[in-house]
Formats: structure tokens, sequence, C-alpha cells
């Protein structure tokens, strides 16, 4: 046998014959991602009157299966900004080797000020995950961008898959846009509500927000990374824990299955 790693199972060439490659070409059509496998759940974000509170959880979701419990979803760039992913782990591992390397070359060519705040990595970003939907190759994420803009006021903006962008005082993916949003627009229904609004203030309410997302939520996980952004750079906090929880509400929840009363 052929012990090379290239060649691992075929049988000798100066015995058998040259082995035949063309078996190996794929002559078949391109093929592209066609749903997330291994998923990320909830990322919820909200401004306040001097920079912005984003927070993710730790669980890696394999379909239903709580698969890995220590993925950090939340990532930093440039001491600047935060960005924060849900959907498909692979590429949000692919985004971030791409933005290792917008890193290293924005430390070179701009080592006293990076000029990619938040608003200008948002646009970046946008204009990647539109290339990627229009070559039938998308990245299944969904992100949230934390940050200051270039009027070095709050700035926080979401792009998904397709490429489309929308900015908010307040931004939840997954199943948060249905059941941390209601909690966050409470608070900030709209960008005057913002100014008004504290640094402690904005991450008690993230902490409710996720709070509730563990209650409801099967593909959520009591521990979190939690960030803030303002003028002084990122205060990243990772395997934070949910306190004060209670499952009191829980005999009132009537679910599938025999009733009984």
């Amino acid at each position: 046998m052929d012990h090379r790693p290239q060649a691992w199972g075929r049988p000798r060439d100066d015995v058998y014959g040259a082995y035949d490659a063309s078996f190996m070409n794929d002559n078949g059509p391109k093929q592209n991602t066609q749903q997330p496998i291994v998923t990320g759940t909830s990322v919820v974000a909200i401004k306040f009157k001097d920079g912005v509170v984003i927070a993710a959880d730790n669980l890696a979701s394999y379909g239903s299966l709580a698969r890995f419990t220590d993925v950090k979803r939340l990532r930093t760039f440039a001491d600047s900004s935060v960005l924060g992913f849900s959907g498909d782990i692979s590429d949000m591992q692919y985004l971030n080797r791409h933005l290792t390397d917008l890193t290293l070359s924005e430390a070179y060519d701009s080592p006293d000020k990076p000029r990619l705040n938040a608003a200008n990595l948002h646009r970046y970003l946008a204009k990647l995950l539109y290339n990627r939907r229009s070559n039938f190759d998308p990245l299944w994420n969904h992100l949230l961008v934390a940050g200051l803009d270039d009027d070095e006021a709050p700035f926080l903006a979401a792009a998904d898959l397709l490429g489309s962008t929308y900015t908010a005082p307040s931004l939840a993916t997954g199943f948060g846009s249905m059941l941390a949003q209601p909690i966050l627009r409470r608070h900030v229904p709209d960008e005057e509500s913002t100014r008004n609004l504290s640094k402690e203030q904005a991450i008690e309410i993230i902490k409710e927000c996720m709070k509730v997302l563990y209650y409801r939520d099967a593909r959520s996980l009591d521990t979190y990374s939690i960030a803030i952004v303002t003028k002084d750079g990122v205060d990243l906090k990772e395997d934070e824990k949910l306190e004060a929880q209670s499952w009191a509400f829980a005999d009132r929840i009537k679910g599938y299955g025999t009733q009984t009363v």
C-alpha cells in the first residue's frame, strides 16, 4: 500500500499501475450550505446615554441538542466595537478569522487610532454579507454591531444573511426579537429615551432579557457573555451566570400531552 497521507488506501502504483485521479474530481454542481447545522440563538443589545450594552449566551446547539456550552458569540474589534453573532457557528468562525486579518491590517496601517469604528465596520460587513448572498453562498448569520459612530455617538445596527441592514435604539436576534424586544422597547421606545438611560439601568434591562430568554427559549443557556462599549473602550465579561431565577410561574404553563386539573 502507498502510506503517504494523500494516498491512504490506494494500491501501490508500481504493482497495480497509476491511480486514476479523475475518479476523485468533483464533476457535479457547485454545492453551498443549504441550512445551518450548529447554531447560536439570540443576541440582545440596547443603547444608553454613553454607549451600548450587548449580550449573548454561550450555547451552540446541534439541532435541538444543547451540544456546545462554551461558545463565545461576542467578539471585540479594535477595542472600539463589539459584534454579536446569531446563526451558523461555522460561518461565525469564518467571519471571526476574516475580522482577525482585518484587525491586524488596521493595527499596522493605523496604529494610533482604528479607522474602522462601529459604523464603518457595519457597512463593511453588510457589503460582505450581500456579496456572499449575491453569489448564492450566504453566510447564515444575523449580526449585531455595537460601538460608536463617526460623531462618537452610541451606534447599534444589524445585518442579516441577505445583506439587509437596519438600526434602532434596541435590537435583538433569534427568539429575542419576539421575547426580548418588547421588554427593550418598553424602556427605550425611541432615540430620545436612550439619552436618559444610564449604564447601570441598561445592564439590568439586558440581564432581565437574558433571564426571560432562558425561561422561554429551549435553545438558550444560563451562562452568557456581556459587553459594554463606551468611549473608554470595551468591557467584555464572559461566563456570567443568571441570578435570582424563579420558576414559580412554571406550574401555570400548560403544554402538550395529557392535561390534569
